[in-house]
């Protein structure tokens, strides 16, 4: 059990430094795309794209970290209502479901990256499994969490009886 949160933390930290560092370097790159075009009269081509790959890229991962941290939307009006038992059954039955989601995203995702691997992007000549390559990663990123907020739930749940 310890491995796997402790698995899950150190993913989880690296994926936070990940997005500061892509987040970062978005930015810099539509401002820098800004002055260029409005200032210089000049285009970058290759600033799109690269803005577009990191936007991906921010998005899957930073769903990692919202879904660890428990901050991911909901609707709590039912659940609140719930008896505990319900709950119980609720969190089980939300858990089965991730985990279906997540070994979709893994499945499905390296398939997908797999069919495009030839590919290459116009502007950055990048072949693009590396950017569809963020789906079965982030899956398996999520699939962790999930383990170890299962096994949290339980080694909580065997302690409160």
């Amino acid at each position: 059990m310890r491995f796997i949160e402790r698995l899950s933390d150190a993913i989880n930290q690296w994926v936070e430094y990940s997005l500061f560092v892509f987040g970062f370097s978005m930015a810099l790159i539509v401002a820098t795309q800004v002055f260029f075009r409005y200032v210089l009269n000049e285009s970058l081509f290759w600033s799109e794209e690269l803005a577009r790959f990191l936007l991906v890229w921010l998005t899957f991962l930073g769903a990692t970290v919202a879904y660890r941290r428990k901050v991911h939307p909901g609707i709590d009006v039912l659940y609140a209502r719930m008896t505990p038992s319900i709950k119980k059954v609720s969190t089980l039955l939300t858990h089965l479901v991730s985990m279906a989601l997540f070994t979709v995203m893994i499945y499905y995702g390296y398939q997908f990256a797999y069919f495009v691997r030839l590919q290459i992007s116009p502007a950055l000549q990048l072949p693009k499994w590396i950017v569809l390559g963020i789906i079965p990663v982030s899956g398996l990123i999520f699939m962790i969490h999930l383990s170890a907020l299962v096994l949290r739930e339980f080694h909580r749940g065997r302690h409160d009886n």
